[in-house]
This record gives C-alpha cells, sequence and structure tokens, in this order.
C-alpha cells in the first residue's frame, strides 16, 4: 500500500491489479481521520461546471462508500465533502487531491470507517476554477434491516433509446441500483441497436468506429455518461456493477471474444484497454487473492441479503460452445455434443472462484442467499424442432403444434404416439453462452452451497424471465429473477416486429415448453425492483412505455413473490 500525505490529510491508494501488464485504476482510501478542517466553500461563488459527467457512488456497505467523478482537465487539485446534511452546514468527511490524466481525470475515494444506517451527501469542487459538481446521494446500511430494496437492471444500449429506465429507477424506492452488465455496447456507430425508428433521437456512438483502444473505451463511457438520466440515476443512488461482454466485446471470455478478429490487433490487449476504461469509470471495491485484484465480491446487505457479485464473463469462462458446430449433412451430432457439453474441464466460473462462492455462501447467516451475476442460471431446454424453426416462417404453427404436444403429455394422454413424445422431449439449450453451455461447472455449483436456497439475479438477455432453478435430478435450490434490458433490443426484434397477440403467443409457448420456466416478456424494456424481507422477497418487473420520448410511464408488468 502506498500512503499519499498532505498536512493533515491522508490517502491508501490500492495497489495496481497487475494481471499480465493490466492496470486497474485504484481506489483512495479515505478513513474516519481524513478531514481539511478548513472553511467549506461557498457554493454562492461556484458555477456547476467542468464536472461533464456527474458524480457517483458505489458497493456501499455498513461503513464503507465509494465516491466518484471526473474533472475536465488534469492536475487540478478537487475538494470533496462529505455530509449527513444537505446544506453542508456540518463536514463529515473531506479532503483533497489532484486529478491524474494516467486515469483520464477521474477520481474514486473509498470512505471507511464509516457509522452504519446513513444517508449522506458529498460534492466536488475546485478552488482555482470557482468550479463545483452537482450533491450526490449514498448510504450506508444499517448493522440489521427489516428491509432491503434493490433494482436490479442490465443492457443499456446508447444508440437503442433514451435511458428512461435509469430515470424511473433513480426516481424509485431502491436503497441500491444493482447493475449485471453491458453498461455500454462497443459497436460502431449506426451499428447494433440503431435503426429506423431511432434514427431522429441522433445518439450515434462515439467514437463512430468500434471500440478498441484505451481512449476509444474512455470516450464510449463519457458518451455514456453525458447522459442526463443515466447522470441522475447515479447522483441519486449507489450502484453496485459487474461488467459482462460487452465492456470488451461481444460473447468475450477468458481468451477471446465472438466480436474480435485477427485484424483487430490483440485481444489481451484490448481487453485490458476495456477493463481499465471499466475501473476509472466504476470503481469497485477490490478482494485481492493471488496478488490479484479481482470484481467478484460480497455484501452483507443488513444481516438480510447476503449479495455475491460473480465474474461470469472474463475470469473462468472457458470458449462458448456453438449448436451450429454439431449439425451435419445427415443431422446432429449428439455423440460429440454430449461428449463436449459434459467435459469436467469446461468451466464458466472457474475453481478458484467457485470455492470463494462456497466459502462466502455456506458461512453466511443472512437469511437471502442473493447471486448478481450477468447470464441466465436456469435450465432453458427447448424442443430441438423449435431451434431448427427459428427465423423461418412455420415457426409459429410449429410452436403451437408443439404446444398442444406437451399440454396433451401433461395430462398423460393415453393416444399420444412415440414420434410426438419425441417431438417435445428431444431438447437443447436454447444459449449456450448462459450457464446451460456449462452444466457441470453448475451442478457443482448447485451441490457445494447444499441446502442453501439462493436468489440469482440475471441480465445479459435484454428480456424479462423468472424460473425455478433446478438441478439434474430436479431438486429445486432456489429461483431466478431476470432483467429485461434498459434499451437494448429482446426478442421482437429477432420475431421481426410481431404483432401483440403473436408476442403473447411466443411467451405462452416458452414458457409451457421450458418445463422451469415460469414467466417471460419478450418485448419491453425496464428493470426489476426486489424487495427483500425476512417473511419474502418480492420482485416487481416495471416497464416504461417508451424509449423514443422523454414523455414516459411506468407500469408493473409482472409480481413475484418467493419464500
Amino acid at each position: 500500500m502506498e500512503t499519499l500525505k498532505n498536512g493533515r490529510r491522508q490517502f491508501l491508494q490500492n495497489t495496481f491489479w497487475a494481471a499480465g501488464a493490466l492496470l486497474i485504476a485504484p481506489n483512495f482510501i479515505s478513513c474516519s481521520k481524513d478531514n481539511l478542517n478548513e472553511t467549506t466553500i461557498n457554493p454562492l461563488d461556484y458555477t456547476n461546471k467542468n464536472f461533464d459527467q456527474g458524480v457517483a457512488s458505489f458497493d456501499p456497505t455498513k461503513s464503507k462508500v465509494i465516491i466518484w467523478t471526473r474533472y475536465n482537465t488534469p492536475g487540478k487539485t478537487i475538494l470533496w465533502e462529505v455530509s449527513t446534511k444537505s446544506t453542508f452546514d456540518t463536514i463529515l468527511r473531506s479532503g483533497s487531491i489532484v486529478t491524474d490524466a494516467s486515469r483520464d481525470n477521474t477520481i474514486a475515494i473509498e470512505l471507511t470507517e464509516l457509522k452504519e444506517n446513513q444517508k449522506l451527501y458529498y460534492r466536488f469542487s475546485n478552488k482555482e476554477d470557482k468550479a463545483l459538481s452537482v450533491t450526490g446521494e449514498t448510504i450506508t446500511f444499517p448493522e440489521n434491516s427489516d428491509v432491503v430494496k434493490l433494482a436490479v437492471c442490465s443492457c443499456s444500449n446508447y444508440q437503442a433509446g433514451l435511458f428512461n429506465v435509469y430515470n424511473a429507477m433513480a426516481k424509485s424506492e431502491a436503497d441500491v441500483i444493482v447493475h449485471l452488465g453491458d453498461y455500454f455496447y462497443e459497436y460502431q456507430a449506426g451499428g447494433y441497436g440503431s435503426n429506423a425508428a431511432n434514427a431522429f433521437l441522433n445518439r450515434m456512438h462515439q467514437p463512430a468506429t468500434e471500440i478498441l483502444s484505451l481512449e476509444d473505451y474512455r470516450t464510449r463511457y463519457k458518451q455514456y455518461r453525458s447522459d442526463p438520466d443515466l447522470q441522475l440515476a447515479h447522483q441519486k443512488k449507489p450502484f453496485i456493477c459487474v461488467w459482462d461482454d460487452h465492456e470488451i466485446a461481444n460473447d468475450a471470455y477468458k481468451e477471446g471474444a465472438q466480436n474480435h478478429s485477427a485484424d483487430e490487433g490483440d485481444y489481451e490487449t484490448r481487453k485490458q484497454n476495456a477493463l481499465k476504461a471499466y475501473s476509472e469509470f466504476l470503481p469497485f471495491s477490490r478482494l485481492e487473492a493471488n496478488n490479484q485484484t479481482l470484481i467478484y465480491r460480497n455484501f452483507n446487505l443488513g444481516n438480510l441479503v447476503n449479495l455475491t457479485m460473480l465474474d461470469t464473463r472474463i475470469i473462468g469462462r472457458d470458449k462458448q460452445l456453438e449448436l451450429g458446430d454439431y449439425l451435419t449433412a445427415t443431422g446432429f451430432n449428439n455423440t460429440k455434443y454430449q461428449a463436449d457439453i459434459t467435459n469436467p474441464s469446461r468451466a464458466l466460473l472457474g475453481t478458484t472462484q467457485r470455492n470463494w462462492l462456497n466459502t462466502i455462501v455456506n458461512s453466511s447467516t443472512a437469511k437471502w442467499q442473493v447471486l448478481g451475476q450477468q447470464v441466465l442460471m436456469a435450465r432453458m431446454h427447448v424442443p430441438f424442432e423449435m431451434l431448427t424453426s427459428f427465423g423461418s416462417s412455420n415457426l409459429n404453427s410449429v410452436l403451437a403444434e408443439l404446444v398442444k404436444i406437451k399440454l396433451r403429455y401433461a395430462q398423460k394422454d393415453p393416444t399420444l404416439t412415440p414420434q410426438e413424445i419425441a417431438r417435445i422431449t428431444t431438447v437443447l439449450p436454447y444459449n449456450l453462452d448462459a450457464w446451460d453451455g456449462y452444466p457441470v461447472d453448475r451442478e457443482a455449483m448447485y451441490t457445494a452451497l447444499g441446502n442453501k436456497k439462493i436468489v440469482t439475479l440475471a441480465g445479459d438477455t435484454h428480456n424479462a424471465w423468472s424460473s425455478k432453478l433446478t438441478k439434474q435430478d430436479k431438486t429445486e435450490v432456489g429461483i431466478e429473477l431476470a432483467t429485461s434490458g434498459i434499451t437494448s433490443p429482446g426478442f421482437e426484434v429477432y420475431l421481426g416486429s410481431p404483432s401483440k397477440e403473436t408476442l403473447t403467443a411466443f411467451e405462452g409457448a416458452l414458457t409451457t415448453l421450458i418445463d422451469d420456466l415460469n414467466y417471460f416478456d419478450a418485448s419491453r424494456r425496464g428493470y426489476i425492483l426486489t424487495t427483500f424481507t425476512n417473511a419474502n422477497v418480492k420482485a416487481d418487473w416495471i416497464f416504461v412505455d417508451t424509449i423514443l420520448s422523454t414523455s414516459y410511464t411506468t407500469s408493473v408488468g409482472h409480481t413475484v413473490t418467493y419464500s
């Protein structure tokens, strides 16, 4: 640890994460003794300027929280102040720090040794420029909580539409916003997410090219953080974040990504650029292990919710399987597929992370064991015939036939033929990028967690889901609550902008054909408000009616209560 001293001010700077040549921007640690003991600023003498990306806070606990900002100019001394009063009549904690171009002038102060159960206000200023940030709001959790409310979200594509969902979360009752990744997208201007319907919004990606360099990733973050609704969400609520693939490149894994080709340079360099920029704009409390700083981490929220944030994307993930690789001229090569899908050496979490998770969950006495992670964990096996019909003109008729057979099968209809039964029992995962592509790792995790019931939070798909979590022997181990996207398009795009009736039929077909699936919304954008109490957890899927106008309304599309 390196100590930075400036008169009465003392900060501890985390060591950089050394993983190969990777450097992760550190947080500056502030303890209870840090206070300038100087006269606070007079905001009437200052102007709200130069803090163009706003303010934010991250990773609250009962005694810690990170406060963040970015100043436009390097080499400037920035004063930060924290108070329990929005007027800043009294200062709880304060200090100063000089901006640094090596981290794109971002500042992350990790406040430690705070009192529990506080509402805190914070701001940043520069005396030389008479510049003042907006006032941010954040919290510390109580030692013991009767209720914890988490807003769960993912998949915010700037050029796909307005960030009304962020606006709604900022105004919600949530204590914290849990962001499960795809905070931004790496695609070029006019690429994924843009279409004729949203072109008038003029939200094309910057830079205009697909992002590869460190400056590219930084520029993309600054564009996203220029959005007023995202700024408001960060200003009003602390975030707990984890990355998914698009913070680097589509369908990323340890050693590569679907959206990275040889002519784009070295993938490891691109990954390092992406993760350094991530740490600059989305700082997180660090877990130190084997001389590495890791993003997976744990939060005890009021001794009620044990929230464990996992990395199912970068650290331990082996390359995804592709169903198309098993299609031959004579049919599906099931023998090879089964050998690959059940290969015990293929992992999603990796041994180190899985062992850490087992220790964390099994040692917790909290009522709710919650896994915050990126991809669907529930078993999503669909009839093979549906997979091969997807995208064809006869998909609707195939689904209708399969649903009828499935309903007859559930009623033990003795007239069903072996051929009909085979049509609904010959199933494969619809998405091998999810946990379904790593069933051995999933089963090992379920087994290690013993009798602990878990609640899994998931994003990634842009659609809303609720499923029961089951082991291979059908033993139920918990429930999955999966959020729709903030703006990223869902199944409606792949179904060719279908009518409401067609969407409803499609949603009903999937909930019938997938054994563990209880709820599915294929087209709306929104988030989940999860309310945890000692009695139960209630999940409300909250949707906005538009992402093409700043005038929007919200509605509760579905509610699940689990105890």
